[in-house]
This record gives C-alpha cells, structure tokens and sequence, in this order.
C-alpha cells in the first residue's frame, strides 16, 4: 500500500485541485420561444420540447 514519506503541504494539494470548477452549463435556445434553456430539457419559458407542448401554462388549466 503507498504510504506518503512526507506531508503535502496546503498549496500543493490546492495546485493539484485548481481544475476541479464547475463547468457553465451549455444553453441552446428553444425554437418556439427562443429563450436560452438546457438542452434536451423542456423549457421552462414556454413548456415545449421538440415541437410538442408538454407542460400546459397555468392560465388555460384555470
């Protein structure tokens, strides 16, 4: 088993993590609304995903 001979200090295990961030998410935009949104989600603008209406806005469910 590989035991460490010396300590890590601080700054080099934060050097080793500087590429662990978060990634933007990547956005494309709704061909009915085109409002920015995930891709391969509904949108959450106009409740439609591929063509189809999926999500009815709350006014016509009243």
């Amino acid at each position: 088993m590989a035991v460490p001979k010396r300590k890590s200090s601080k700054a080099r295990g934060r050097k080793r993590r500087t590429h662990w961030k978060a990634k933007r998410p990547n956005l494309s935009v709704c061909a009915s609304c085109g409002e920015p949104k995930l891709p391969h989600r509904v949108c959450p603008h106009c409740g439609t995903y591929n063509g189809h209406e999926i999500i009815a806005e709350e006014k016509e469910k009243e």
